[in-house]
């Protein structure tokens, strides 16, 4: 009798694995600098778009819109016209603000070692 054995994936290669999810939210480049942005203070999207260099209105609204829908900023539209919408981080969003500079002071740190290193290693 021939048993057909699946291997088990390791989690961290498996996509429903919750740390990998967990990554997958924070680990895009826009929304590192959009919640650093937002742990500053709350945010009109014209302001915001404005302190964040570089970003297109569209990636900074698909940004904004994802972080709204895992439940870490939050939109609050007031009745106004025109209208006037401010960001702002959740509570959970605010629990990132932590780690997310522990990676920036990391960078900060070893930032001329990657360079170094890639000059070294060519493209």
């Amino acid at each position: 009798m021939v048993v057909d054995v699946k291997p088990i994936e390791p989690a961290a290669h498996n996509a429903q694995c919750l740390p990998r999810q967990a990554l997958g939210l924070i680990s895009d480049r826009w929304t590192m600098i959009v919640v650093k942005a937002l742990s500053e203070d709350i945010h009109r999207y014209g302001a915001l778009h404005r302190a964040i260099g570089g970003i297109s209105q569209k990636m900074l609204t698909q940004t904004l819109r994802s972080l709204e829908h895992d439940g870490l900023v939050s939109r609050t539209v007031y009745p106004v016209v025109p209208p006037k919408v401010e960001y702002a981080l959740t509570p959970l969003g605010e629990t990132l603000i932590e780690p997310l500079a522990a990676i920036g002071d990391w960078a900060e740190r070893h930032m001329a070692e990657i360079v170094e290193a890639r000059r070294q290693n060519g493209p």
